[in-house]
């Protein structure tokens, strides 16, 4: 019997009062007027439960009037943490510190402070308690100074800097005074000579934003360089953050000067500083809000579509197969189950004229059985969520682009309701998809990158985006798997490796490609031929055994905001190659995971930086020692390259398909020993909100061992502490050490623990080791039985394995080099061209000018183009090989840049000796299309000449 076909929510249209025309453009941009009609249903009451609010326009406005400023400061008075500053031009701005380490800045040409359009919405939370503060007269400027920082208001004319509490060390300087426009207000800071810059959301591209122009701005076409969430958020390497407290559009241009314009005549501002980025993120999250805490089954694969083909206001086709009636998503459910494939959640209803079959409570329940949970996805609003969370039994929420596309504020809306719709009709937690993010949305919501495609090009750009997202707080971001249009068996299985590394994913089914190839049905990954069939498998196998893993970065990332998908300068801030995009295609995943995608259709893969340490392959236990880069690692598709950090100490579930559906008796740490680390386990019950009053556990474990070559192993794992409802009282454990020999004694708690023979005989045993050298270059099993306090594990006698070292460094080609500037050449007496320092020609030189008379004095430099981005490493330098010996360089400096009139500081400094042997120098690297080589003296002190044969550079293709 064919059930009744009901509508997501009765009482709310789509845009314009209409469905969305077509399926494939499902997620097209609302247009203003549309969003004028919905706010004006929502006033009238003829609408579902939707944000009120009119959103903010996402086009910038014209500039109206003449530019403005505040002037001279006139006046500075001073009422408990609250600075305020009264200029010439009647304008004022207010200093209120709320932290040592947390300011607001307001600036109000009128003076009135009465324009606060984001109210709290953006900051929940600026009441951290008493903070000491004070102020004083310093002649040109006046001095606010906390704990942390000395706040300069400059009197002549009205500008801001902050410096450390020592008053000398700069964070942020106004390089010139805030000005405004009818409709425009624009900041303006002086940019370091090497400050880099990172955040404004979920941008679609590269995460390093040194040089780039990025709109702050909502326009859902969501290609490269786009934004799909925006925030208005960004940090600097300098140790500070700013959000903008403001739903107006802007943007960011990280230039010199840097360029801050929002689309609004006023400027507010919360600053946050630190002593790295991590210290900022937990700065700007204990403002903005942490990073939700997601149930377990939102880190399962999800699978959203439209399973209601049938109903007459379905815009798709409605013959789809297996998608006539709601209840057709429980076969799909069994498919997946009967693949063994795991994943946890439906969304099977799109919104968009699909609606489900009633009564929805029996579809619930039935994927309830097979180990899902069930979401519903809306185009249109929430307006029988009560209903349809508290009765039927759903538990997620996605808003599509139809209804809250607009952006800013009405989308924000639109997700707090969603969050309140589960939460206020449930135990359960927020688990809510949405476009169109702002600053503030890591609280509420998982981001996604929009309608993309399954293309190599669009995967290369995914990597960065969502690593990128981090660096706003954004801890759960996502693209669908493989896109939603297009896509392959190859470009599936690929996105699906790397992502099942990432807290959040979901597959979009149904609107692939037209004729897809063989074996490639939908988007569900069970429905593929072999081999990605099982390739699938592996990799969604693989993220349910680590669950605990990257369950607990996510609670690292609730507590923190420094986000489970980590940017490599996130871990390694200090190192100059992982402040930049050089290192934008691969991430850590957590603390201990190095994954590096492969986006392109290749067997190997080139270019992975292994920052200091020791890093071992993961699926073959070759180890090697860092920093460096790796080439030409085989990586044929079944293989994701994967690299572990030396000390890593990584917690494992048992094998299951879905949470929940074996007992977590037995625990596996999985331990690559080197030197001491140690790794804190969290859990809790896994659905529930009964975390946020303490209903959770904690549980530490200590690693001891050699930072090279052999010794003594030790694991302490303490008690767990704390309680929460399902927690065992005692577990198995067992411990998988990658060591490079057999142990010669192992104890628990002293006592020795017997050796096994075989690996059969270990997995029949309840307790013992086995040591097995073919198992990826060494893996020592052991299981201590059942245990319900602390203990300690001891491998005696054992090695660890030797670290490789990274093979050497790789020219650069010069044939696209070109000459940018000489400071002098000499062209007529020896043709000495300053191109000929790179022709690759070692019989011509670059020689400075002699025969026109008084020559040029020193120092002398070359100016080069390397004609695309390069992350250079190393310089080589052949002297002249003609028998001369004038020109030889001796002192130099080394600059490499993406500009030829900032050039920072120099890479490398230093003598070169009076001989005509080849020299190589190594640089700080840094990536750069430009190089400057300075000679600054003459070895030999024989006159004021250069000469050089040939330049070379070593580094690699920067993206």
């Amino acid at each position: 019997m064919r059930l009744p076909s009901i509508r997501r929510s009765q009482g709310r249209q789509g845009p314009s009062g209409s469905r969305v025309r077509t399926v494939r453009h499902r997620r097209r941009r609302r247009t203003p007027a549309a969003a004028l009609l919905a706010a004006a249903l929502t006033v009238a009451g003829l609408a579902g439960a939707g944000p009120v609010a009119l959103p903010a326009s996402a086009t910038p406005a014209t500039p109206a009037g003449a530019t403005a400023t505040a002037g001279d400061v006139t006046g500075f008075t001073r009422s408990g943490n609250t600075f305020t500053v009264t200029a010439s031009s009647g304008a004022k701005a207010r200093v209120v510190v709320a932290r040592a380490d947390i300011f607001r800045l307001w600036l109000s040409p009128d003076g009135s402070f009465t324009d606060d359009p984001a109210g709290s919405d953006l900051a929940p939370t600026t009441d951290f308690g008493p903070v000491t503060t004070s102020y004083s007269d310093a002649g040109a400027y006046y001095r606010i100074t906390t704990g942390s920082l000395s706040i300069r208001v400059d009197k002549k004319p009205l500008r801001f800097s902050v410096f450390r509490a020592d008053n000398t060390t700069p964070v942020w300087q106004e390089s010139r005074p805030t000005t405004w426009t009818g409709g425009r207000t624009t900041q303006y800071l002086a940019r370091g000579a090497d400050e880099q810059f990172y955040g404004t959301g979920l941008r679609l591209g590269e995460w390093a934003l040194r040089g780039k122009t990025v709109p702050i701005a909502v326009d859902n076409k969501w290609r490269e360089n786009d934004n799909a969430s925006p925030a208005p958020f960004y940090m600097s390497t300098n140790g500070y953050g700013v959000m903008r407290n403001t739903w107006a559009p802007g943007s960011y241009g990280f230039d010199s000067p840097t360029t801050l314009t929002h689309d609004e005549k006023r400027f507010d501002a919360w600053y946050f500083t630190g002593d790295s980025l991590k210290s900022v993120l937990d700065a700007y999250t204990d403002v903005s809000g942490k990073p939700f805490m997601a149930p377990m089954w939102g880190f399962e694969l999800g699978n959203a579509d439209c399973f209601n083909a049938s109903n007459p206001d379905y815009q798709g086709d409605h013959n789809r197969l297996r998608h006539q009636n709601t209840p057709d998503v429980v076969g799909y459910a069994a498919d997946a189950r009967a693949a063994d494939m795991p994943s946890g959640w439906f969304l099977p209803n799109d919104g968009y004229g699909c609606g489900y079959t009633a009564p929805l409570k029996s579809t619930v329940d039935a994927l309830k059985a097979k180990g899902f949970q069930t979401g519903l996805w809306t185009s249109t609003g929430l307006g029988s969520i009560a209903d349809e969370v508290g009765t039927a039994g759903s538990r997620g929420v996605k808003t599509d682009v139809a209804w809250i596309g607009s952006g800013y504020k009405y989308a924000f809306d639109g997700v707090r309701q969603a969050v309140d719709g589960i939460e206020k009709n449930s135990d359960a937690r927020r688990f809510v998809w949405t476009v169109d993010g702002w600053a503030g949305t890591q609280r509420n919501a998982v981001v996604w990158t929009g309608d993309t495609y399954g293309t190599w090009d669009d995967m290369r750009w995914h990597v960065p985006a969502i690593t990128g997202a981090g660096l706003s707080g954004l801890n759960y971001a996502a693209g669908d798997i493989d896109g939603i249009f297009g896509g392959s068996p190859q470009t599936y299985t690929r996105d699906l490796q790397w992502k099942a590394f990432t807290p959040a994913f979901m597959t979009m089914s149904g609107w692939g490609a037209t004729n897809p190839s063989a074996g490639y049905h939908d988007k569900q990954p069970w429905r593929f031929a072999e081999p990605y069939l099982s390739i699938n498998r592996k990799y969604l196998q693989l993220k349910m055994r680590l669950m605990p893993y990257l369950y607990t970065m996510s609670r690292i990332a609730h507590e923190s905001g420094v986000p489970s998908t980590r940017a490599m300068v996130l871990e390694y801030p200090d190192d100059p190659v992982a402040r930049g995009n050089l290192t934008s295609g691969q991430f850590m995943a957590g603390d201990s995971l190095l994954v590096a995608p492969v986006v392109s259709d290749t067997s190997v893969r080139d270019g992975i930086y292994l920052p200091a340490g020791t890093w071992t392959d993961y699926w073959t236990g070759r180890t090697y020692a860092g920093p460096g880069w790796l080439n030409g690692y085989r990586a044929p598709l079944d293989t994701l390259p994967l690299f572990v950090k030396g000390g890593a100490v990584v917690p494992m579930w048992p094998q299951m398909n879905h949470t929940g559906e074996k007992p977590v008796d037995t625990l596996t740490y999985d331990i690559h020993p080197r030197g001491t680390s140690s790794f804190t386990l969290y859990e809790d019950d896994g659905r529930t909100r009964a975390y946020r009053s303490g209903a959770y556990a904690r549980q530490r474990v200590d690693v001891t061992a050699p930072t090279a070559g052999s010794g003594a192993v030790t694991v302490a794992v303490g008690a767990p502490t704390g309680s929460y409802t399902g927690k065992p009282a005692s577990r198995g454990y067992e411990f998988t050490l990658h060591v490079a020999t057999a142990p010669a004694t192992v104890t628990i708690d002293g006592a020795p623990v017997p050796g096994l023979a075989s690996k059969a005989a270990y997995d029949a045993a309840a307790s013992g080791w086995y040591f097995d050298p073919a198992d990826r270059s060494g893996v020592l099993r052991i299981k201590t039985g059942t245990k319900a306090g602390a203990f300690t594990v001891s491998a005696g006698g054992t090695s660890l394995p030797a670290a490789e070292t990274l093979p050497a460094a790789t020219p650069i080609d010069r044939s696209a080099w070109s000459l940018v500037h000489a400071d002098s050449q000499e062209t007529t007496a020896e043709n000495g061209a300053a191109a000929h320092a790179f022709d690759g020609n070692p019989t011509t030189i670059w020689h400075t000018a002699w025969s026109s008379g008084t020559p040029a004095p020193l120092p002398h430099e070359i100016r080069i183009d390397l004609g695309a981005h390069y992350a250079v490493d190393g310089l080589g330098h052949l002297p002249r090989q003609d028998g001369g010996v004038n020109g030889r360089i001796g002192g130099y400096e080394v600059y490499v840049s993406d500009s030829t009139t900032d050039w920072g500081p120099p890479v490398a400094t230093g003598t070169f000796a009076d001989t005509p042997a080849a020299k190589t120098t190594a640089l700080t690297p840094k990536n750069g299309r430009y190089l400057r080589l300075r000679a600054l003296t003459e070895a030999g002190g024989r006159g004021p000449w250069t000469s050089v044969a040939e330049i070379t550079l070593t580094g690699r293709p920067a993206p």
